[in-house]
């Protein structure tokens, strides 16, 4: 593992990037300094980038969101979603598990992830008793806590309701404080005995179809970047892709930095060996 402190230093080296959103190139609010132009020289020199963000909701209402933090569409190639992944098998119920799935839902998540339902067959319910399975697309308040969802899980468990989580993001850092994620009630309803599919990073699946939309570009001159171990850097692994740890995100507390100072290598070394993760390399931001 080597630090860089640019893209640019590294730029013969790939032809496109697999990007995280929430903690490398935005913190839920605002876009970090340096990004749009970071996003204007990697279009200069032709890399290819596609944005894979664990957003719980379809692509498309992605790109308003990223257009009104300052990010225009045209900056880069695609984007896909989590939330786009769930969508797609709410659609097609090629997959066992969402085939055998009702049409009746428990939604966990604020109204914002509606989205993810469009021109689906599936119809939400208020009570719990009348749903089939229980869709989590996280906390309906960014204030709420994981225990303001024991009760409807420990509920949820006593029918035994499947849950489908739109976003394995356990937490994230919004504004510069850390918030919860859906990724994070369902590992409590796991631990109940809770029955839970997954669909977004670090599944090795949501990586191909990345891969897709970048045209099948050599595999060994792509990388993924994100701040993530435990979503973007184990499913870098996973998916044989090399990765570039932005050091600068959720783990920046345990680093001891903030984003864009650059990490001790040994420092993040050691935390990432914890995880048995080697990233090629550490940057302390989405930097050119």
């Amino acid at each position: 593992m080597k630090e860089i402190l640019g893209l640019s230093s590294v730029k013969d080296h790939f032809d496109g990037f697999i990007l995280d959103l929430w903690g490398l190139i935005h913190d839920g609010v605002k876009v970090y300094e340096g990004v749009l132009n970071t996003f204007a020289e990697l279009k200069k020199n032709n890399i290819k980038t596609v944005l894979l963000s664990n957003a719980p909701r379809r692509s498309e209402s992605l790109v308003s969101s990223m257009e009104s933090m300052g990010i225009n569409r045209a900056l880069y190639n695609e984007i896909y979603s989590s939330g786009e992944a769930t969508w797609e098998e709410f659609i097609n119920r090629s997959d066992p598990f969402f085939s055998s799935l009702g049409k009746k839902v428990f939604h966990i998540g604020p109204e914002r992830d509606n989205s993810i339902l469009e021109q689906t067959d599936i119809v939400k319910v208020k009570d719990l008793v009348h749903a089939d399975f229980i869709l989590n697309t996280g906390p309906s308040l960014f204030t709420h806590t994981l225990d303001d969802y024991e009760l409807v899980l420990s509920q949820s468990m006593k029918i035994k309701l499947p849950m489908v989580c739109a976003n394995p993001d356990e937490v994230v850092i919004r504004d510069g404080k850390k918030v919860i994620c859906a990724g994070l009630i369902a590992k409590r309803y796991s631990e109940l005995g809770g029955k839970v599919v997954y669909r977004g990073k670090p599944d090795p699946r949501i990586y191909e179809l990345s891969m897709e939309k970048l045209n099948c570009l050599d595999k060994d001159r792509i990388a993924i970047i994100g701040d993530s171990l435990d979503t973007d850097i184990a499913g870098a692994k996973a998916s044989g892709i090399k990765s570039i740890w932005c050091t600068g995100g959720i783990h920046a507390k345990e680093l001891g930095v903030n984003y864009g100072a650059p990490a001790k290598l040994d420092v993040a070394k050691k935390l990432a060996d914890q995880s048995n993760l080697k990233p090629w390399s550490i940057i302390p931001g989405f930097y050119w």
